[in-house]
């Protein structure tokens, strides 16, 4: 069993920065990648930012220059650094992850957290 938690959504202000959290726990022999979706109202999930298991990172374009996605020493822990918020980044912020959970290579499955709401507002 895998569980991801996410936390450090909250109401910020135009301009400010919030850091949040995303920790995997559970049966894990292997991350292949830990990423940041949000999900706006009204509006599909899309993908914010993403860490492969070799440290390469992406962003999305309206993200870029503002987000940090990082890790702890132990690669079971996602930070994503937000800076500059915008209204338009209000949203929920889901954490995915994609885990090997037993030696056999075809144990790989994508797990999702409950998800942190991040409100940019003045």
């Amino acid at each position: 069993q895998v569980r991801l938690v996410e936390s450090g959504g909250v109401l910020v202000q135009p301009g400010g920065s919030l850091r949040l959290s995303c920790a995997a726990s559970g049966t894990i022999f292997n991350i292949y990648a830990m990423d940041w979706y949000r999900q706006a109202p009204g509006k599909q999930r899309d993908l914010a930012a993403g860490i492969h298991r070799s440290g390469s990172t992406n962003y999305a374009d309206s993200v870029r220059g503002r987000f940090t996605i990082s890790r702890d020493n132990a690669k079971t822990t996602v930070y994503l650094q937000m800076n500059s918020l915008k209204p338009e980044d209000t949203a929920v912020y889901y954490c995915n992850a994609r885990i090997q959970t037993t030696a056999v290579q075809t144990a790989v499955g994508d797990y999702w957290g409950q998800g942190t709401q991040v409100t940019v507002s003045s």
